[in-house]
């Protein structure tokens, strides 16, 4: 095949993989989240078949345990969770009702300073706008809490995906073995290698960026709750399993927690302060124990590259192209890194003999160096 063909053909498997998502999207969450699993299990079953089990009972083994683990914590963490949402969404326009009017001395003090003709009818601008805002926080609160549940179909989650996951998990060396076995043979061992760096990448992310979050998101929900902040453990899980976006978990439960500090513990600083120290010790943790021991520093993806994939999957596809954004942000930066290494090894960086004796003709030689005259003779 020419490199045009090459082109063409890589182009087509593109689009066609881009329109599978586009319209199929919808359904695909509990096949992406088992397939998700399954490569996130997959070390585990090696160990336990290494270990002298059969693939199949490792595969079961682990299934069950993993569907008992899930069973577990929505029997015990989502109905907290629910709740808390639901009170949430039905005191956030008083959260933001009473922002708003701790605001306004100040916004009536700017205005009275900038805008001395029309300081009362910007005013009562502001007041209608806020009052607007505080109507669509309210309007926005409802829906999430009323449809945010009907989006996700949780019976096919915990039912369709434990048995995608099963099925994948035990048969995934062989799905790897038939896949390799459809490579060209020319490039099967560019293409392994690809993949392996690929792997490397996505185990590091991956496996690593999700034990943090577990962990951060447990620690977050446990010390907010302790405190006894309202809608903590929800505030708390939220920050946590968000925090595989770079920064964003981190401000987002933060700004949140000590806005709600602030509304219910004011005048009491201590228990603010109490919460604005809870986060300080997670970013401690997170930058100083888990991230360099579970996540580590070489993977390969820098923060803006993920940040850049998440928004563009979750644009696109949905909650569906945010999950499969990491694994196609790494895809992506590894065969970048390959093709730039082409690129300088090759002589289009380097110049050919050929360029060389071109640039050679066409620069004209270099003047020749002055020489002083020699010493006149004695005149006889």
């Amino acid at each position: 095949m020419t490199l045009r063909q090459h082109a063409r053909f890589w182009l087509i498997a593109i689009l066609v993989a881009g329109l599978f998502l586009y319209f199929l999207a919808d359904i695909l969450l509990p096949f992406v989240l088992g397939m998700a699993v399954s490569y996130f299990l997959d070390p585990v079953a090696d160990r336990l078949e290494a270990a002298g089990l059969s693939r199949t009972l490792a595969t079961t083994v682990i299934t069950l345990l993993f569907v008992i683990v899930t069973l577990a914590g929505f029997v015990v963490v989502v109905p907290l969770i629910i709740e808390q949402t639901a009170g949430l969404a039905e005191r956030l326009p008083e959260y933001v009702r009473k922002l708003l009017e701790a605001s306004m001395p100040l916004i009536e003090r700017v205005v009275d300073m900038f805008f001395h003709g029309d300081a009362e009818s910007l005013k009562q601008a502001i007041g209608a706008q806020a009052s607007s805002l505080v109507q669509s926080v309210g309007a926005i609160a409802a829906k999430l809490v009323g449809g945010g549940l009907a989006v996700v179909n949780l019976v096919s989650l915990l039912i369709v995906t434990p048995v995608v996951t099963f099925y994948l998990l035990r048969d995934w060396d062989e799905i790897v073995a038939r896949i390799d076995g459809w490579l060209p043979r020319r490039q099967a061992g560019t293409i392994r290698r690809l993949a392996r760096e690929t792997d490397r990448v996505l185990a590091g992310f991956v496996r690593g960026q999700a034990t943090v979050c577990i962990i951060l998101a447990l620690y977050y929900g446990m010390a907010l709750l302790a405190v006894g902040l309202d809608f903590g453990l929800v505030i708390g899980l939220v920050t946590g399993l968000i925090s595989f976006i770079p920064f964003v978990g981190a401000i987002v439960g933060f700004v949140a927690s000590v806005g709600v500090a602030l509304l219910q513990f004011w005048p009491d600083y201590p228990m603010i302060a109490i919460v604005g120290v809870i986060f300080v010790v997670g970013q401690v943790l997170e930058g100083n124990v888990l991230t360099p021991r579970l996540v580590g520093g070489s993977v390969g993806l820098h923060p803006v590259w993920v940040m850049f994939g998440l928004f563009a999957g979750g644009s696109l596809f949905g909650f569906v192209g945010m999950l499969i954004a990491v694994p196609t942000t790494a895809v992506a930066g590894v065969l970048a890194r390959f093709s730039l290494g082409q690129y300088l090894a090759s002589p289009f960086y380097h110049g050919t003999a050929e360029d060389a004796d071109g640039a050679a003709l066409a620069t004209p030689p270099p003047p020749p160096e002055h020489t002083p005259p020699p010493p006149a003779k004695d005149a006889p």
